[in-house]
């Protein structure tokens, strides 16, 4: 393939082909640059004749990359990063007066003990930000920090991350026993096994973590429930006998508002950290540091 001159290239036009790689949407990509929709097409027509390739192309309602497409994103993505990184330093930011918008992605178990303390401070010191909280599990998570949909992701996101992420451990965490029965002992292993359980689990099955450790000590239990968020949790363990095994931090929100009480589990708890991933190219801007360290207060609380 010939080589291009950079000298004859609108650099711009890179942005408007990595915003329209996150959008998959003219109109959305025009609306994040502040261009107009024939402004922006106008931009993604020079995009092809530079490239020789349609990059996008529409299937039904979808707007989709072609491989070229993909190809040119995994070498510019990191390369225009890089620059985002090195500038995000000069552009200044105080909460008091800014207007900027976040977006974060959570799983529920973080997101539960998170969001009551996150919102009260950001009403309080940055009165004009907003926020937009997505969805993020350990399957979701990397896809929408690759796209940049979000800036980062709070829960369970150990695993193949984008290559220039960074990752903080947050809390190191345990799992406990959430229930809404009358009983005043703690449970007890032959109960807890002999007790119908409730189940939040992502990938749709009623087996986890636990079952695991039971399953180490020649021991099982019965999920008769699964779900797939912990707030409905006190909702479906009223006036039943089951039993719900969740992370510390959220039982302890949960069980804040009443009718819920926390036993230990009756054998050795498995480990529960919450950790924090965030893009390379948000890494030195102060908004983004700013709201980084605020999650990291509100997830920590008295425990910090």
């Amino acid at each position: 393939m010939p080589e291009l001159n950079l000298n004859r290239i609108d650099l711009n036009l890179l942005t408007v082909f990595a915003t329209l790689m996150e959008e998959r949407s003219v109109t959305r990509a025009g609306q994040r640059l502040n261009l107009s929709q024939p402004a922006t097409s106008g931009a993604l027509n020079r995009l092809r004749e530079v490239f020789r390739d349609p990059l996008f192309i529409r299937t039904g309602r979808a707007f989709e990359p072609t491989a070229r497409a993909l190809e040119i994103m995994e070498r510019v993505g990191p390369a225009l990063a890089a620059v985002q990184a090195a500038l995000a330093p000069s552009i200044p930011f105080d909460p008091a007066t800014d207007t900027r918008h976040f977006r974060i992605g959570c799983s529920d178990d973080a997101a539960i003990p998170l969001l009551p303390v996150l919102t009260c401070v950001l009403r309080r010191e940055a009165p004009g930000c907003t926020l937009t909280v997505r969805h993020a599990d350990y399957r979701s998570a990397p896809d929408l920090l690759a796209s940049g949909d979000v800036s980062m992701v709070v829960g369970y996101v150990e695993d193949d991350l984008p290559a220039n992420a960074k990752r903080r451990r947050l809390v190191e965490g345990h799992f406990v026993v959430l229930r809404a029965d009358a009983g005043t002992e703690a449970i007890g292993l032959d109960e807890y096994c002999a007790r119908p359980h409730a189940l939040v689990t992502y990938r749709g099955d009623l087996s986890g973590v636990v079952d695991e450790e039971l399953a180490r000590m020649g021991r099982s239990r019965q999920v008769v429930l699964g779900l797939t968020d912990f707030a409905l949790l006190p909702l479906v363990l009223a006036g039943t006998d089951m039993l719900a095994t969740v992370p510390d931090l959220v039982a302890e929100t949960l069980a804040a508002h009443g009718g819920l009480r926390i036993d230990p589990t009756p054998f050795p708890a498995p480990a529960n950290a919450v950790l924090m991933a965030w893009r390379g190219a948000t890494d030195g801007d102060p908004a983004e540091r700013w709201l980084r360290h605020r999650i990291v207060e509100s997830l920590r609380g008295p425990k910090a």
